[in-house]
């Protein structure tokens, strides 16, 4: 399905945590599809982004997760996605095992993501609680976990012997419900499929995307607060009439309730989509770390406005601060895959992009050497902290693992080197073989 140097140019678009979108990330994963994720502003900004001429055009619904190669093909479904990002071991070597992985890709969609949405949103805030629907919704997970507990009660995996798309794509459908209301009285009658579920949320490529899933201990129950805070603020433009409160009848305000609920088709997302794309933004993932005398933006105003060799470069050194800042050194993997110029500086351009919001806890600069088919590419980065930046936001993941990574000791004569050449974009540049052809900074 996939060419060769498509794996460098496919482009997932969704936002963060979605469970939908985790399908294809991880089958890229058990296929080495590098997919790139755009999930944050300037690549995607949800609500923003999905609704613009230029995104309708190749995806008319709007929705995410949404599928784009280089070569302009595109897809929208998030089954579909993660079926073509898959490989033979996934979608089922056989005739027999394809059906078979069709049929429990079907199930899911079919019975479980219905009832868990239903007994599960309420829990999250997206949903009002109705005791009726909620108690058909626990009844009907449990047939459906009875079908799978009897057919993994000799199986490790529900297609063959190894992890197919049909476990990427039920376990995906199962993981709200086990992080909020699987508690372990409810789920100890079906030991086979917590054990399936487990064993598939622990194997390093489901991890790679999910991180550690912790189940959950006590069941989540409805909060009326927090369905409160979730709903859509519309009450604001209807203040006049809180002028005239005569009229303002009891009826009145029940038809704004009904009133309230029909434009949320307008988000052009489900109930689940929603929840997830208005969780708080994380943390600063740079807040565990001492404050540092370095100050990063008073360099950057030296490097951007006065001479590099003589002013900047000696400030930096100057100023550095060896214990909360780390000097590392980039090399881009695939030179054999670069081709014209402009189209290599365009990689280093988008990764930039995509880093936006690491621009307040980094620096640096990248150069690409040599000319047209023959060229390489490497730079010098300062990242607050000592370890890679990268790592510590999904957002940032990318385009990094594109590059071999190597940090440098400040103390080094090789690294004020490369910090003199670098940032100046002059040299010998002894370790690369070619000559500098141009350059980019992240500032």
């Amino acid at each position: 399905y996939l060419p060769k140097k498509s794996r460098y140019h496919i482009t997932l678009y969704t936002y963060p945590e979605n469970w939908r979108a985790f399908k294809a990330q991880i089958a890229a994963q058990y296929s080495g599809a590098r997919l790139k994720v755009a999930s944050s502003p300037p690549a995607f900004t949800f609500g923003q982004t999905n609704r613009t001429p230029a995104f309708l055009n190749n995806f008319p619904l709007g929705k995410v997760p949404a599928y784009q190669g280089d070569d302009g093909f595109c897809l929208f479904e998030s089954n579909a996605i993660a079926h073509f990002l898959s490989n033979d071991a996934l979608r089922g070597a056989t005739p027999q095992a394809a059906a078979q992985v069709l049929q429990w890709v079907s199930f899911a969609d079919s019975e479980i993501i219905p009832p868990a949405s239903a007994w599960v949103f309420p829990t999250l805030g997206i949903m009002q609680f109705n005791k009726q629907a909620t108690e058909q919704a626990k009844e009907d997970i449990k047939r459906a976990l009875s079908l799978l507990n009897q057919h993994l009660n000799t199986r490790t995996f529900l297609v063959g012997e190894r992890i197919s798309l049909a476990d990427i794509t039920v376990a995906c459908s199962m993981l709200w419900l086990y992080k909020q209301v699987l508690e372990p009285s409810f789920r100890q009658p079906y030991t086979n499929v917590t054990r399936w579920f487990v064993t598939c949320v622990n194997q390093p490529q489901f991890k790679a995307v999910l991180g550690e899933v912790k189940l959950c201990e006590k069941m989540a129950q409805f909060d009326a607060k927090k369905f409160a805070e979730m709903q859509p603020k519309k009450e604001t433009p209807p203040k006049k009439e809180k002028a005239g409160k005569e009229a303002a009848k009891p009826q009145e305000k029940k038809e704004k309730k009904k009133e309230e609920k029909k434009p949320a088709p307008e988000e052009e997302m489900d109930d689940c989509d929603a929840v997830l794309a208005s969780e708080p933004k994380t943390k600063d993932p740079f807040a565990h770390l001492a404050k540092s005398p370095f100050v990063m933006d008073e360099f950057k105003r030296k490097y951007s406005n006065e001479d590099t060799l003589t002013v900047a470069i000696p400030h930096f050194w100057e100023n550095f601060d060896r214990e909360g800042y780390s000097i590392w050194y980039c090399q881009y993997k695939y030179p054999e895959e670069l081709t014209l110029t402009f189209k290599s500086c365009n990689l280093i351009t988008g990764m930039f992009q995509r880093l936006d919001k690491l621009r307040k806890n980094a620096f640096a600069s990248v150069l690409l050497f040599g000319t047209n088919n023959d060229s390489s590419i490497s730079g010098i980065w300062i990242f607050r902290g000592q370890d890679l930046a990268f790592t510590l936001s999904p957002d940032w993941q990318i385009d990094y693992e594109s590059y071999d990574w190597r940090k440098l000791d400040p103390d080094s004569e090789e690294c004020k080197t490369m910090v003199k050449e670098y940032f100046a974009w002059e040299g010998e540049f002894k370790h690369v073989g070619k000559s500098f052809n141009q350059g980019k900074v992240f500032k």
